[in-house]
């Protein structure tokens, strides 16, 4: 009787595993594909922050340098229409860039682009009001260019932060 429950378990089992092969193998490819997808979606998150971030890296120090120039050279009366257009060109540059990366960035990203968006944004005003022969009071160009200072830590504090949501070790 051993030998007989003992076939009769074997051909159970044979047959259990039989229909609940093919289960276990859809269960273990769906999960395999799911976290291809998964892993998938993370590589292209961080490839799609990091263009965001060296785009945002590279219009918001360009707009800097550009501002800066304008100060100077609105300090020494030489600013004209050709310095005028590839101030404008940087700016607009810059907004896109900073409008990208507010869609995609996290929290720390977006409070450290804020900082250098209100340095560059102010000076920007300035040199538009000078620029203008409208200056506000005790506003001049050397001010101007002590205030655009602030960008300095602001840039290298958003570059910080961008590296580190990256996960660049220093």
């Amino acid at each position: 009787m051993s030998a007989v429950i003992a076939a009769m378990i074997t051909a159970v089992v044979g047959v259990l595993g039989t229909l609940f092969a093919p289960l276990l193998t859809h269960h273990i490819t769906r999960r395999q594909r799911t976290e291809e997808a998964e892993q998938e979606a993370a590589r292209r998150s961080l490839e799609e922050r990091r263009a965001a971030y060296t785009a945002l890296n590279r219009a918001s120090r360009q707009f800097h340098t550009l501002l800066k120039d304008a100060l100077h050279r609105l300090r020494d009366d030489v600013y004209g229409a050709h310095e005028r257009e590839q101030t404008e060109e940087a700016r607009l540059e810059y907004r896109d860039r900073y409008a990208e990366a507010q869609m995609i960035v996290p929290e720390a990203v977006l409070v450290a682009s804020r900082d250098v968006n209100r340095v560059l944004a102010r000076a920007d005003a300035v040199v538009k009001r000078l620029d203008r022969g409208r200056a506000d009071d005790g506003e001049s160009a050397d001010r101007a260019l002590t205030d655009l200072k602030a960008a300095q830590p602001a840039l290298s504090v958003l570059s910080a932060v961008m590296r580190r949501d990256l996960g660049v070790a220093d």
